[in-house]
């Protein structure tokens, strides 16, 4: 299983894209996978997208709130967001901050091929 944790500052009123600036080796699936994408935010305030390919996997959705910055997030105290990806599908995820302040969003992807 391949997994990356990230922690991003997002900026008051802006969208964050932490896969585009992460050059992560499995933003691009190399086979058909499950993913799970665990995100929790200092605040609330954080609405995320998730999308895999051309499929839309989840709506913007407010993010879990009550993290600590820095700390990653896990099963113990976030749920993940769960889906099946196409081998070649580009894996984006859009953060958008709506408060009036920057705030902190902590995350973890993790990728298992299937059938291999």
């Amino acid at each position: 299983m391949a997994a990356i944790p990230f922690s991003r500052s997002v900026g008051a009123g802006l969208t964050d894209f932490p896969l585009s600036s992460l050059a992560w080796a499995y933003e691009q699936l190399p086979a058909p996978s499950a993913v799970r994408v665990f995100l929790r935010t200092t605040a609330t305030g954080v609405l995320a997208r998730i999308s895999a390919g051309s499929e839309a996997v989840q709506d913007e959705t407010p993010v879990q709130s009550g993290g600590i910055a820095g700390v990653t997030p896990s099963a113990l105290n976030t749920t993940p967001t769960e889906f099946l990806g196409a081998a070649g599908d580009r894996l984006q995820i859009a953060i958008r901050n709506t408060t009036g302040g920057a705030l902190t969003v902590d995350g973890l992807i993790q990728v298992e091929p299937l059938g291999m």
